[in-house]
């Protein structure tokens, strides 16, 4: 089909506009090279990209806020969120083998269900790539104090690498990390590719490393009572806990600059899912083993404190430190690269201003685009605390994955046709169970986050009708004109 194809006319009827896939992959250019973007990425790489997405602020600070709330069940948490993960997976998975493009769940929304609901999921993917950006920023910050205090005895002042609601005035390593992200990025994928593997292998080794030391101190007496809190407790550990999951659909907003993404896409999904979970449950054990959940709960920095007591020195926590350092980097640089790409595909629609889908022509990567998200999410990780960003990220990623569970029973009546390289096993429960247990995980993030969420969703409602909806591509130049738009 040629990428010149006059676009399918939106239904009348029913006021939906859908955009076949086919229509999807002759723009972004199907398998060949992506609208500009060049396939250098293999599985390897992919598969570390994944895990670079996924492995930071979640486990190296927030393990210590779902210890508080589900004490040494935190475990069981881990699980519960690895489970509505691990639905979700083979929802993406199947979609991201069938429809290969930047856009991801946007993308797979706009196949399925309509460009209402495709908007509402972008404007909710940038609290999940976005806004977590921000959050990721500032438990970087954490760490960089305290690798500093373990190397020179020194640390940032409060007033300097904390925000006004923690105590401080700015939080200037969160504004570094952003930039030095956003620098890397511009540069070009293959590059960007090298050091985010580079830093998965090494995180990767300093949790194993970290759960070696761990296990040498663990009791399983500091494992009672183990649901110190009671079920109550363990769903509200799991909806912290899945924040440490967010990332793994990531990977399908790299489907246009994939080798075989269709193959790729899916595997690499599994294998980070897996490897993840594995090593958070772990990791999660031999701390709480090591010291006990009251001592690992709300603590700052809860690795490095652990690595300290049982070895009695500093120096392995500062490793720890220098290992989260790296790990959180890399999550940086991963969910930047996948809000650009998200925002490149929302702009080559036509529902965002066009300078988001511009790509450099001598580094094949949005320029433009990527020092924009720099900056706009430079302010949040400057200024917000962890916790206020953690939850409101959460609820918007969780309703997207419920999205993703719907548009692959959608896409199945829609277009049974299409050819898909993975397919849901035990469908439509599989994908039935991904949405209930979202929904559960949602129901746990509190009454407060619903009602930012829901005002946040009504805000992206408002811009789309002002903004996205007359300027669609998939308006005919009659109806916009009628409207009395043009194209942003």
């Amino acid at each position: 089909m040629s990428s010149t194809a006059t676009p399918p006319s939106p239904s009348r009827r029913t006021g939906a506009r859908i955009k076949s896939p086919d229509l999807l992959l002759a723009e972004s250019g199907a398998d060949l090279e992506g609208h500009g973007l060049r396939r250098t990425m293999g599985l390897f790489q992919l598969v570390c990209f994944g895990v670079g997405a996924i492995v930071g602020t979640g486990i190296f600070v927030g393990l210590s806020d779902s210890v508080a709330e589900a004490g040494p069940a935190v475990v069981v948490s881990f699980v519960l969120a690895a489970v509505t993960c691990i639905f979700t997976a083979f929802s993406f998975a199947e979609l991201g083998g069938a429809i290969p493009v930047s856009g991801s769940s946007y993308s797979f929304a706009y196949a399925t269900l309509g460009e209402r609901v495709a908007f509402l999921v972008g404007w909710c993917l940038l609290l999940e790539y976005g806004v977590s950006v921000s959050a990721v920023a500032v438990g970087w910050s954490q760490y960089v104090n305290e690798l500093l205090d373990s190397l020179v005895g020194w640390s940032l002042p409060t007033a300097l690498s904390a925000g006004p609601g923690d105590g401080g005035v700015i939080n200037l390593p969160a504004v570094v990390v952003v930039m030095m992200a956003a620098t890397l990025l511009v540069r070009g994928i293959r590059e960007s590719a090298r050091a985010t593997a580079a830093m998965a292998v090494l995180k990767i080794g300093i949790l194993i490393a970290f759960c070696a030391i761990a296990f040498t101190a663990f009791e399983d007496g500091r494992l009672s009572p183990f649901a110190s809190h009671g079920m109550a407790g363990v769903t509200a550990g799991a909806s912290v806990a899945f924040f440490s999951y967010i990332g793994f659909d990531a990977i399908t907003t790299a489907g246009e600059e994939v080798k075989n993404p269709r193959r790729n896409i899916p595997i690499a999904i599994m294998i980070c899912i897996g490897v993840v979970t594995l090593l958070y449950c772990a990791v999660a054990l031999g701390a709480i083993g090591a010291l006990g959940a009251d001592a690992v709960g709300d603590k700052p920095a809860a690795l490095s404190l652990v690595v300290d007591q049982v070895t009695g020195s500093s120096v392995g926590g500062g490793i720890i430190a220098f290992g989260a350092v790296v790990a959180i980097a890399s999550v940086v640089l991963a969910v930047m690269y996948g809000q650009t790409r998200i925002l490149m595909s929302m702009s080559r629609d036509g529902l965002i201003p066009r300078v988001f889908e511009r790509v450099s022509p001598k580094t094949r990567t949005p320029v433009a685009n990527t020092w924009i998200v720099a900056v706009v999410f430079a302010v949040p990780a400057a200024f917000s605390s962890l916790d206020v960003v953690v939850n409101l990220t959460t609820i918007g990623t969780l309703a997207i994955m419920a999205v993703v569970n719907v548009a692959v029973i959608a896409l199945r009546r829609r277009n049974p046709e299409l050819k898909r390289s993975f397919r849901v096993p035990l469908y439509p429960v599989s994908p039935l169970l991904g949405v209930g247990f979202c929904l559960y995980l949602m129901y746990g993030t509190g009454w407060t986050t619903w009602v930012q969420f829901l005002v946040f969703l009504a805000v992206g409602a408002l811009v789309y009708a002002g903004y996205g909806r007359s300027r669609s591509r998939l308006v005919s130049p009659r109806d916009r004109a009628s409207s009395g738009s043009t194209e942003g």
